[in-house]
């Protein structure tokens, strides 16, 4: 995150029944987790579908067919003590590797090489306030 620029990115929900498919993370100023679906940057002069189908394959070695964007959300927050501000395209696309789907966790790796953990979770956890979904708004965009 870049102090003073807004930064455009993509994300994709993929479902599986009630579930979505999410990275944890956490705030490391505040200590609490968050739940994010997989995406990440939309360089210069990238379509947001074609920067969702890249940031899939690096992060996850996954192929994605029948993207369909649900919407856009403006996110302003704080993460570790610091102002953000993101434009988020929000997609909904399918693995065409079916494996995906049967298992309940797996690992995905950052451009920088660290690994993340990725999972299924219930929408039924974020409405009930269990677990926190990001970006804000994203909730109400899969509620529509």
């Amino acid at each position: 995150m870049r102090k003073g620029v807004i930064r455009p990115i993509v994300i994709c929900v993929f479902q599986k029944g009630d579930s979505i498919l999410v990275a944890e993370g956490m705030d490391p100023g505040s200590g609490k987790y968050y739940y994010r679906p997989i995406g990440g940057g939309i360089e210069y002069g990238e379509r947001s579908s074609d920067a969702l189908i890249r940031e899939v394959k690096e992060e996850l070695a996954a192929e994605i067919v029948n993207l369909q964007l649900l919407g856009t959300i403006e996110n302003i927050f704080t993460f570790n003590g610091d102002l953000g501000h993101e434009i988020v395209q929000v997609y909904d696309a399918d693995f065409v590797d079916d494996t995906f789907y049967s298992h309940s966790t797996f690992i995905g790796k950052e451009d920088d090489g660290s690994k993340f953990t990725v999972m299924w979770k219930s929408l039924r956890e974020f409405q009930a306030g269990e677990s926190r979904l990001v970006p804000d708004g994203l909730l109400d965009l899969l509620q529509k």
